[in-house]
């Protein structure tokens, strides 16, 4: 037991010296991170105890849907537990830098295996845990739930975690004696993916909206016979939901505490068991994962037409950057296969607009169209600044430990930027301007609205990409070993703070401007002198915004990453 907490001490102990040294800002970081994620945690109990509340208005079938909802919730959360268990796995137990130093002392293999499965499950579910409690908070809420209905829910939580995370080790250890971990883990990745966006195209393609539409209620009785079944017996998240429901509704007959007896001596004999598939594989799969992979250099690849291609326009200093830009991106299999999601996002984005049941509303429908499609700019700006978060924001930090050679080469630092942005600007352009017309195109959205919608998500996007390689240039991080991360850190969440704060500029500027105009040429009438010189000067005010977001980030970012040498 003492070897296992000095494998553990390591990380205890550079977190608490991070937190005791205290840098620069991290009081502030921490503050605003902090801020962000109660946000996000207030509006998904909001979102549930809405949804809880309105069902339960609906005597008898509304606790069905209750019921059948939380069955759902611990079903998505034990399957997003195993794959992230399964990613967290192949870096904890074989790709991490120190196992060789570890694998090189006096330290039994099961006292590593048990410290490296407690840091999978640490890494792996406190997240998942920590923004799962509004969901269960709201239902002890909206049910009126005692002491009892809370205590059960640590209970259950905790097997749970613990059997998540022994399917997703034992899957990892018996998966890299198969494939080499780091091809393994561009495999998972990819899988990852693609079972995502087929779970959320078909998710949103049942349009579960219907469930709480109350014109759809004479369609839902004739499924009211399939809802109160119960789900499969052999799931953990039908064991817990019969710990827990009885105590939401105490009249409810189960045996719980059977089924909590259940899920933990399950959850205790996952965890024997992936120590026992330890023992007999884990030293062949470390083995394996110490090969280097192969790589095949052909040369006349699509790959390299279309880097040629897109760099073409260029001068020769930014055409090789264009060049190794391109071709990173599509050998590293966790930035091309975002586009899947991409994909599924812009898809499914789109069908929304198809299936608004605008006649419904009591505004006409002719008026709803355009106001819809005026908002739209807001919502198809905070899409593109997603995809600028995950794709533009990490640009710099990309660079990596080869930064160095960059600026050795004869390529000035502004224009080392200038070429990263010129490099995303025309993808980001495109699925905005894709976004942008073909909504408006199902809206049937006026000429006028349609044009106006067009030009300014142009010059949206142009800032757009500027806060990200600006800030990213601002908050390199060059020794990260997950280009993914980069994201997720305090300058990820600057920039999608930023961005929305320079959206809402934008849109509030032209809002006045754009409804007197369409008013008018509605009613036939002209604009006063007076209102023209207002509309100008907010027009004037939206470039102004626009000229601002493209050249203040880039300046401050070559002015951060110039001062970095300078130190």
């Amino acid at each position: 037991m003492k070897t296992y907490f000095l494998l553990l001490s390591p990380r205890f102990f550079s977190l608490l010296n991070r937190i005791q040294r205290g840098e620069e800002g991290s009081v502030y970081k921490l503050l605003i991170m902090a801020l962000v994620a109660l946000a996000f945690w207030g509006a998904v109990f909001f979102g549930f105890f809405k949804a809880l509340a309105y069902f339960e208005t609906a005597e008898g079938f509304g606790r069905v849907l209750a019921r059948k909802l939380m069955d759902m919730v611990w079903l998505t959360f034990f399957a997003i537990l195993i794959f992230s268990n399964i990613v967290t796995a192949l870096s904890t137990f074989f790709l991490s830098k120190d196992l060789e130093m570890i694998h090189a002392s006096p330290v039994s293999q099961e006292n590593i295996f048990w410290a490296r499965y407690t840091n999978t499950l640490v890494d792996s579910s406190w997240m998942v845990f920590f923004f799962g409690l509004p969901v269960f908070l709201a239902y002890g809420i909206v049910f009126d739930a005692g002491a009892l209905y809370y205590l059960n829910l640590m209970a259950v939580s905790m097997p749970l975690l613990v059997l998540a995370s022994s399917l997703g080790v034992i899957f990892t250890l018996l998966l890299v004696n198969i494939f080499p971990a780091q091809r393994t883990k561009d495999i998972l990745i990819l899988l990852t993916i693609m079972v995502v966006v087929i779970l959320y195209l078909l998710f949103r393609f049942m349009r579960p909206e219907r469930l709480v539409d109350p014109d759809a209620f004479a369609s839902i009785v004739s499924y009211f016979a399939s809802l109160s079944t119960p789900a499969s017996p052999y799931l953990p998240s039908y064991w817990i939901v019969e710990v827990l429901w009885p105590r939401l509704v105490p009249k409810t007959y189960s045996e719980s505490s059977f089924f909590l007896m259940l899920i933990t001596s399950t959850a205790i004999a996952s965890a024997v068991i992936a120590s026992w598939v330890s023992n007999f594989v884990y030293g062949y799969g470390f083995s394996k994962s110490q090969e280097a992979a192969r790589r095949i250099i052909r040369r006349g690849s699509p790959l390299d037409l279309l880097a040629y291609l897109a760099s073409r326009p260029y001068s020769p200093a930014s055409r090789s950057i264009i060049v190794k830009e391109i071709k990173t991106f599509f050998r590293d299999n966790t930035q091309w296969s975002q586009v899947l999601l991409l994909l599924a996002l812009i898809v499914v984005y789109l069908y929304n607009f198809s299936v608004l049941p605008l006649k419904k509303a009591p505004i006409p429908t002719f008026y709803l169209q355009n106001f819809i499609s005026f908002l739209n700019i807001g919502l198809a700006s905070f899409v593109v600044a997603s995809l600028g978060v995950r794709f533009v924001f990490p640009a710099v930090s990309l660079e990596g430990y080869s930064y160095w050679i960059i600026r050795s080469s004869p390529i000035s630092l502004k224009r080392f930027l200038w070429t990263k942005y010129w490099i995303y600007l025309p993808p980001l352009l495109i699925v905005a301007e894709i976004l942008i017309i073909v909504s408006n195109y199902l809206l049937n959205a006026a000429a006028f609205m349609m044009i106006i919608s067009t030009i300014t998500m142009f010059f949206i996007v142009l800032g757009i990409v500027a806060l990200g390689i600006g800030l990213g240039a601002i908050y390199p991080r060059f020794e990260t070993e997950n280009i993914v991360q980069v994201a997720t850190g305090f300058g990820g969440l600057t920039f999608m703070i930023l961005s929305a704060i320079y959206v809402a500029v934008i849109v509030i500027l032209e809002a006045w401007p754009v409804y007197t105009i369409f008013v008018a040429q509605m009613r036939g009438t002209p604009l006063s002198e007076l209102k023209l010189l207002i509309i100008g000067l907010c027009f004037i005010g939206v470039m102004i915004t626009n000229i601002l977001a493209v050249m203040l980030p880039m300046r401050i970012g070559l002015d951060r990453l110039a001062a970095r040498e300078a130190i």
